[in-house]
C-alpha cells in the first residue's frame, strides 16, 4: 500500500453534527457570540496585564500565559466548526488538520502546566511572603514561563512526529475537529507505539501538574490553618478557589474525552460535545473567574471603566 502520510494535498472529511432543520444559523450566531465574548474577555485581561504597572508582578506575568493559551485553543477549534456548520462542507486539508490538532493539544497541555506554575507562585507568596521577592525574581519567572511552554511544545512535537511513520489509508475524521486520536484512526499501520507515547505524555502532564498543585495547595491550607491573620486566609481563598474551580472542570471534561476514545459504546455526538467543552469552558470562565476573584485585576478594570480610559 502506498504511504500517504506525507500527502499534504489530501482532503479529509470531518464527521458533522446532525443539525435539526433550521437550526444551523441560530447555532452559528450563538457560537459566534460566544467566540467574540471569549476573545474580548481574554484580550482585555492580556491588555490590563501589559499596560497597567500595578499588574507588573510575577503572579500576573505567569497569569499572562493563561488567556494567551485560551485564545489559541478556542481560535484553533471554534471558527472552523462554526464555518462547517453554516457551509455544510466539513472538509479540511491534511496539513491544516494536523496544525489544528497540534494547537489544540498544545492548549490542553498548556493549561495544565500554566495552572501548576500559578499554584507554585501562590505557594511562594502565601507561605513565604518575606522571601517572595527573592524567590520569584524576573529571571525565575522567565524560566518558569519558558519551562511551561517549552515542555508542552516538546511533548506535543514528540507525539505528532510519530504520525509521519505510519501509512494513511482513510480520509474521514470521526470528529468535528482534528485531534491526535482522530488522526491516528486514519492510519492502517501498528499504532501501539503512538498509543503508548500518547498515554505517557498525558501521564507526564498530569503528574507534573497535579503534584505541583497538590503540594502547593496543601502547604497553603496548612499556612491558613496555623495563621492568625484573617487577611492571609482571605487572600489564599480568593487566589486559590479560582484555580481549583478551573482545574476541576478541565480535569472532568478532559478525562471523559480521553476515555471516550478508548470505548466504542460512547455516543459520537456526546463525544464531540464533550471534546468541544474543553476548548470552550476554560477560555470562557478563566477571565471571568480571575477577574472576579483577583482583587487587583477587578479593581483595575473597574477603575478603567470609571475613568473611561487606559493609562499606564
Amino acid at each position: 500500500m502506498e504511504n500517504e502520510s506525507l500527502d499534504f494535498s489530501a482532503e479529509l472529511t470531518l464527521d458533522p453534527f446532525v443539525i435539526p432543520l433550521g437550526g444551523k444559523y441560530p447555532i452559528f450566531f450563538f457560537g459566534i457570540a460566544i467566540y467574540l465574548f471569549v476573545v474580548f474577555c481574554n484580550l482585555t485581561l492580556l491588555t490590563l496585564i501589559i499596560v497597567k504597572r500595578n499588574l507588573h508582578k510575577p503572579m500576573y506575568f505567569i497569569l499572562f500565559s493563561l488567556p494567551l493559551n485560551d485564545l489559541i485553543g478556542i481560535t484553533a477549534m471554534l471558527p472552523k466548526v462554526l464555518s462547517d456548520i453554516v457551509t455544510e462542507t466539513n472538509k479540511v486539508y491534511y496539513p491544516l488538520c494536523v496544525l489544528q490538532a497540534f494547537l489544540l493539544h498544545m492548549y490542553g497541555g498548556g493549561i495544565l502546566f500554566i495552572l501548576a506554575a500559578m499554584s507554585f507562585d501562590r505557594y511562594a507568596a502565601i507561605c513565604m511572603p518575606l522571601r517572595y521577592s527573592s524567590i520569584m525574581t524576573p529571571r525565575v519567572v522567565i524560566c518558569i514561563v519558558s519551562l511551561v511552554w517549552g515542555l508542552d511544545f516538546v511533548l506535543i512535537v514528540s507525539l505528532f512526529s510519530l504520525q509521519t511513520r505510519l501509512p494513511r489509508c482513510k480520509s474521514v475524521i470521526m470528529n468535528v475537529f482534528c485531534d491526535n486520536p482522530s488522526l491516528l484512526k486514519l492510519t492502517c499501520g501498528n499504532t501501539t507505539v503512538n498509543n503508548i507515547i500518547g498515554l505517557f505524555n498525558t501521564a507526564v502532564m498530569q503528574a507534573v501538574s497535579v503534584s505541583v498543585q497538590a503540594f502547593s495547595y496543601v502547604k497553603i491550607l496548612i499556612t491558613c490553618v496555623v495563621s492568625q491573620r484573617s487577611e492571609a486566609k482571605t487572600k489564599a481563598i480568593n487566589t486559590c478557589v479560582a484555580q481549583l474551580v478551573i482545574i476541576t472542570i478541565f480535569q472532568i471534561v478532559g478525562t471523559f474525552t480521553i476515555l471516550s476514545h478508548r470505548f466504542k459504546n460512547v455516543s459520537a455526538d456526546l463525544q464531540k460535545i464533550m471534546g468541544m467543552l474543553i476548548f470552550l469552558v476554560p477560555p470562557l470562565l478563566n477571565p471571568l473567574v480571575y477577574g472576579l476573584y483577583t482583587r487587583e485585576i477587578r479593581n483595575t478594570f473597574l477603575t478603567i471603566l470609571k475613568n473611561g480610559r487606559v493609562s499606564m
